[in-house]
């Protein structure tokens, strides 16, 4: 049923790309010959332009759920007998503040990796499903690399340079080379939370599934939290986003290409982007850019009268813009003059994301009377490890 839902969005999303294309031909023929668009034109395109955001977005959900990992398989990982023990006992204590069942059973596998003394780890399927739905929902996530560690921070040792070589004769003598400059780099892990509440009347209701309400609401939190910071977080309690850091081609500076167009994003612009990254990154670049600008990009031609953004029209295919991967990033600014609208590189080489192990529930039912607050943790950092890996587009003021 799935596959014949991604086909039917496919071929809706392919139909209403090419009206949409008609209706941006007529409107920029019209500009070229009269110097503006006639506002039912104008609305046309703007209304195609929605409705492909629309199915796009659909199209991506149902993509998610066909890729989304089985979970509690009967013999799987999920369904052994430790792991169920787990759940019901995390179930009681979520339902009624029973703790009793989940104390022993956490202090039987304490390790670094867990300290329940500041709250009870959730279950894994539960933590998965949370984990899960963050990565479905955050596109630096799904583009970056991500390491799971157990202790405060990652440190990571990073070549800033290349070796000195030379080309020498068979008996010539060799002249010691200069060995490549190396950068330590500590990424600490910080603390976000969720606080989600309910009565305890609906907690006690035996047909809502508690666990499934609290990680659905945790996860869309958590989500909308780290994918603000990986993009424009300051680093202070907090992971440091790309868009901070200052212009430039040296290390700790990410390079930021001009679009030659004041406020608003422009074919040429975006081409000079794309070139100014090493041809070693751009195998693996992808766009990220704000779904507004998106809408723009895709009234965009190149010098051949082709558009730069194509739809992904393959079941499981991606929408590209340039022949790369473009990803829309609500955290990502909107087109206005100098803002850094379009972010292009190879996010996996230049963008390091940390989560400490463990998400973790404290059941309050005191300070939020008649409502039961469930305080949820989780830690992780984020920071660039390779500044020439990501670019920037600035556009004109």
């Amino acid at each position: 049923m799935q596959m014949r839902e991604v086909k039917a969005a496919v071929d809706a999303l392919a139909s209403t790309f090419e009206e949409f294309k008609a209706a941006n031909d007529e409107a920029l023929r019209q500009k070229a010959d009269a110097g503006a668009v006639d506002a039912l034109t104008e609305a046309k395109v703007g209304r195609l332009n929605g409705e492909i955001d629309a199915l796009r977005d659909g199209l991506e959900r149902t993509r998610a759920s066909l890729n989304r990992p089985a979970r509690g398989v009967p013999g799987g990982p999920l369904d052994d007998p430790g792991r169920a023990e787990h759940k019901a006992a995390f179930k009681a204590y979520l339902r009624r503040g029973d703790a009793a069942g989940l104390a022993g059973i956490e202090s039987k596998a304490l390790t670094v990796d867990s300290d329940p003394e500041a709250g009870y780890l959730v279950t894994p399927a539960m933590s998965e499903r949370i984990v899960q739905t963050i990565f479905e929902t955050s596109p630096v996530r799904a583009l970056a690399a991500v390491e799971t560690i157990s202790s405060d921070s990652l440190e990571l040792l990073v070549d800033k340079d290349e070796p000195a070589a030379g080309w020498v004769a068979e008996t010539e003598a060799r002249a010691e080379t200069d060995a490549p400059d190396m950068a330590k780099i500590a990424i600490p892990v910080h603390e976000v939370y969720a606080e989600p509440r309910a009565t305890q009347k609906l907690i006690d209701d035996s047909t809502i599934d508690i666990e499934t309400w609290l990680a659905a609401k945790v996860a869309e939190k958590f989500a909308r939290m780290e994918a603000t910071a990986f993009v424009n977080g300051t680093g202070v309690g907090r992971p440091r986003g790309f868009l901070t850091y200052a212009a430039g081609a040296a290390w700790g500076e990410i390079e930021q290409v001009n679009s030659g167009s004041a406020g608003a994003v422009a074919a040429d612009g975006l081409i000079d982007l794309q070139h100014s990254l090493k041809e070693a990154y751009d195998a693996n670049a992808a766009w990220l850019v704000n779904r507004l600008v998106l809408r723009d990009i895709r009234k965009l031609k190149d010098s051949n009268n082709q558009y730069l953004w194509e739809p992904g029209l393959k079941i499981d295919g991606e929408e590209t813009l340039l022949g790369r991967p473009v990803h829309a990033a609500t955290d990502m600014p909107v087109a206005a003059a100098s803002s850094l609208s379009v972010a292009y590189g190879d996010f996996r080489s230049g963008y390091q994301i940390v989560d400490r192990i463990g998400i973790r529930v404290l059941r309050d039912p005191f300070t939020a009377k008649p409502y039961v607050k469930f305080y949820t943790t989780k830690r992780v950092g984020g920071d660039v490890v390779n500044f020439e890996a990501i670019k920037l587009q600035k556009l004109a003021a």
